[in-house]
């Protein structure tokens, strides 16, 4: 059958990854060098370590005989698929990263990438500190929001004490900048 008519892909389009994974059309996949390196580490922990392992159970499964009932057997080669398109997706980003040491930026008064960023929400009072980082390695738990972000746009190119504008999904937000550190 032709795959114009079926739901088929090789399982690394970028229209399958959550709107935040998505890099905007002919942009850099900028990352710190801490991003790179944790990349790297899952692609060789999957490579040398989770896939040989899973593909020996799955040998074992497939010389017990009948497949269709083969609950190691089924599992196996699915949970193989996944780990094969996480690999390629892995690759995928490693080999397309541009990474960006913080440390050596120029202008560090300003906010670009890899900066950590102090603010005071001035509706509310409230204030954060956030580090914009990479698509791939961005974690709101850790502080850490992504290049691409509302807030993260906003914020670009600002220095200490300016007031930015942004739409969060909260809705219009004013925040003061109150320190760029680059670490």
């Amino acid at each position: 059958m032709n795959k114009a008519f079926v739901k088929e892909n090789d399982g690394d389009e970028d229209d399958e990854l959550a709107p935040a994974l998505r890099l905007p059309a002919g942009s850099k996949n900028y990352m710190t060098r801490r991003g790179y390196d944790a990349l790297r580490v899952e692609l060789d922990q999957l490579v040398r370590i989770e896939r040989p392992k899973l593909v020996e159970t799955v040998a074992w499964a497939a010389g017990n005989g009948d497949r269709s009932e083969n609950g190691d057997y089924i599992y196996g080669k699915k949970r193989l698929r996944e780990i094969d398109r996480r690999i390629r997706f892995l690759i995928k980003r490693i080999e397309s990263a541009e990474v960006v040491d913080p440390e050596r930026q120029q202008g560090l008064e300003q906010v670009f990438f890899g900066a950590t960023v102090s603010f005071c929400d001035l509706e509310t009072g409230d204030e954060q500190t956030w580090q914009i980082v990479g698509v791939d390695e961005a974690d709101a738990s850790q502080g850490r929001i992504s290049w691409i972000s509302p807030l993260a746009r906003a914020v670009l190119k600002a220095r200490a004490g300016d007031v930015v504008r942004f739409q969060s999904p909260a809705g219009m937000r004013e925040i003061e900048v109150t320190e760029v550190q680059y670490r």
